[in-house]
């Protein structure tokens, strides 16, 4: 059944020329050079160090890699985080993803 609702969503989204990632709750992430990173659409933090930050995603977890990196925002969801990024990976349903 999720898989339909899926489809459905997506074909909504296609024909009324909505954004994919509002429809089928993807997240959107929004990387400023190598210093900020935007990341909406998340299910919560699961581990946050100065060097390492992973957040709950629908299907999965992402990864962000950096040093000094600090929260600067967090919301219910959205996570606004600052330093020197240098990485953003995908962890989808075990398999390493990077977004491409």
């Amino acid at each position: 059944m999720m898989r339909v609702s899926r489809k459905l969503r997506k074909w909504t989204a296609t024909i009324l020329d909505l954004p994919q990632d509002v429809v089928l709750d993807l997240p959107r992430i929004t990387m400023i050079g190598g210093l900020q990173v935007t990341v909406e659409n998340h299910r919560g933090i699961l581990h946050f160090s100065p060097d390492n930050l992973r957040l709950a995603m629908d299907n999965g977890e992402m990864e962000v890699t950096g040093q000094n990196l600090i929260i600067r925002n967090i919301g219910a969801e959205e996570v606004f985080v600052e330093g020197n990024i240098l990485g953003v990976q995908m962890l989808v349903s075990g398999k390493n993803k990077t977004p491409g």
